[in-house]
């Protein structure tokens, strides 16, 4: 039975000088927990082999030797915000002294670092108890030997020297730590009073969007365009912190957003689409905010559909196929993007947000030429433009749509945005006129309402391990989700912004799969189960030893990794 006594630091330089030159299983008797002065080191997991998956630790430091006022823990985005701070400057002080000191991953100290999204990490934890960071290490090795003085020299003057320096209060700038705080709690309380005010998303004045590149998220070092609203759609919202701030209200409705190729309609609409999420200070997009229920779409060739009421788009197929609970291993762009539309609504999607660029033609438009060619009763597709009014005026979803192509959008638009030069303006006006000076002789397709689909009870995940074994997972990067014997491509969740989010999509997978509670509920109602065990629990929610590498999701890309597993079993 392992001891769960907590020993001293001397208890672990004896151990570590005893076990130096023995082989690198040896390393397996440091498991446990050690009182050093003002911190407590908790080895959890040792790895078998100096080139397997390193070493788990945490530090446990006490609020008072912690020493961070409680202003910085006043809300709860203070707290989210705090965490990403020291997860910073954590990561950034392991990584300087991070080098090599031996065979394999010998010498690495590393956390899960942060992007230029402010996410809920498990990193690090922060509440009135105190500070505790989780974070990995490569324990020294010479071959499979132990190097036992090399792993003192870590473990007992740089992890120490790393916690003084980074997970005290005193050890900060408290300016730059306060206005970390204040930048996020300040991103929230935009957010929160977007519907209030009748608005979807908002984008401040002053605002960076461009980014340096697409693997890049940082701010474009020079030549952007700082964003100015237009005057007619210019509002100003309250921040508790920065005080008031003006900009682009976009509106609920049909918001089209216009222009030329290269003048910057896309980079508007990736920048909301990200305004979900918070951002660091002097990100650009600190005051850049989304409606929480905000879903990007798109369509996507070759994924797997299982059990969706994709009628309201595609009726009766050839054959004779039910649209009305649809699967197919293979969709094509049409019905794939139907399935995308119809699994964000079922989520609880309030706003969709679509390019032109990324969206199946034959979904979005039959124009009246084609019209002719083709008649209706043999064209099961009902385009989107026969339903964007109806999503909202049915069901109060409202769309964002980046459109080059299709002027007969105009027609259905309530806001027009056209991009010049990166700048926006209010073409609505225009865009009336157009529409009175060019007609339309297109037909409108596809019923009188929109309907609402009835959720699909969860039957099964269709995960499975192997020889009686766990399922395995496999996260090789962003996009990428292997579990049990199904490989998921995220690649179309554009809202799935960092692979410590697809770490916790898998594991929350797994949790659905063993969750017996689970099973038969409502697709919406799993979501809620999930998300009400994540708000009382954290992210050590979804597993059974603490982890530092997740960050957390939201239930839209949750819903959307559920539903591209090709072994799903949902409805009756």
């Amino acid at each position: 039975m392992r001891d769960t006594r907590t020993l001293r630091r001397g208890d672990l330089e004896a151990a570590l000088e005893r076990i130096d030159g023995k082989g690198y299983k040896a390393y397996k008797d440091l498991v446990g927990r050690y009182a050093f002065d003002g911190f407590q080191l908790s080895i959890d997991h040792v790895q078998g082999d100096p080139f397997g998956s390193p070493s788990r630790l945490r530090v446990l430091v006490p609020a008072q030797t912690a020493g961070f006022p409680e202003e910085t823990r006043s809300s709860r985005s203070r707290v989210v915000a705090l965490r990403d701070y020291l997860a910073r400057a954590f990561a950034a002080g392991a990584k300087r002294r991070a080098e090599p000191r031996g065979s394999g991953s010998s010498g690495l100290i590393a956390m899960d670092m942060p992007g230029q999204s402010v996410l809920e990490r498990s990193a690090v934890l922060a509440d009135e108890q105190g500070v505790e960071a989780r974070f990995v290490a490569g324990l020294p090795a010479k071959g499979r030997t132990v190097l036992g003085r090399e792993a003192a020299r870590m473990l007992l003057q740089e992890v120490p020297a790393l916690v003084e320096e980074t997970l005290r209060h005193a050890a900060h700038d408290a300016g730059a730590l306060l206005r970390h705080l204040e930048t996020v709690e300040d991103a929230d309380a935009l957010r929160g009073q977007l519907r209030e005010r009748g608005l979807v998303a908002f984008v401040a004045d002053g605002a960076v969007l461009p980014r340096r590149s697409g693997v890049d998220d940082r701010p474009m070092a020079s030549g952007a365009v700082p964003f100015e609203a237009p005057d007619s759609l210019r509002v100003t919202l309250d921040r508790p912190n920065a005080g008031p701030v003006s900009g682009l209200g976009v509106p609920q409705g049909i918001t089209l957003i216009v222009g030329g190729g290269y003048h910057g309609k896309s980079t508007l609409l990736q920048a909301i689409q990200r305004g979900v999420y918070n951002h660091r200070p002097d990100d650009g997009r600190e005051a850049v905010v989304a409606d929480p229920a905000a879903v990007k779409v798109r369509a996507e060739d070759g994924r797997a559909v299982t059990g969706v009421d994709i009628s309201p788009f595609i009726g009766q197929l050839p054959g004779g196929t039910d649209t009305r609970s649809f699967s197919t291993p293979n969709a094509s762009g049409s019905t794939s993007q139907a399935a995308n539309i119809v699994e964000a609504l079922e989520a609880g999607a309030r706003v969709l947000m679509m390019d032109e660029d990324t969206s199946a033609t034959n979904f979005m438009i039959r124009d009246r030429r084609m019209q002719a060619l083709i008649a209706k009763r043999d064209e099961p597709i009902t385009p989107y433009i026969d339903k964007v009014r109806q999503l909202y005026d049915d069901l109060g979803v409202s769309t964002t749509l980046v459109i080059g192509g299709s002027g007969d959008y105009l027609d259905k638009a309530d806001t027009v945005i056209a991009m010049h030069a990166f700048r926006p303006y209010d073409a609505t006006a225009d865009a009336r006129a157009v529409v009175q000076a060019h007609r339309t002789e297109r037909s409108e397709e596809g019923g009188a309402s929109f309907g609402r689909a009835a959720a699909r009870p969860l039957r099964g995940t269709g995960i499975q391990g192997k020889d009686d074994k766990p399922p395995k997972v496999k996260v090789p990067h962003r996009h990428a989700v292997g579990v049990g014997g199904d490989d998921l491509d995220l690649a179309a969740l554009e809202q799935l912004i960092d692979e410590s989010q697809t770490r916790a999509v898998a594991e929350t997978l797994l949790r659905i799969t063993d969750d017996r509670a689970l099973a038969n509920k409502g697709v919406p109602e799993v979501l809620d189960a999930l998300e009400a065990a994540l708000d009382r629990d954290g992210l050590d929610a979804l597993t059974r030893i603490p982890r530092g590498d997740l960050a957390r999701c939201r239930r839209f890309e949750l819903a959307g990794a559920l539903n591209r597993l090709r072994g799903l079993k949902v409805g009756g």
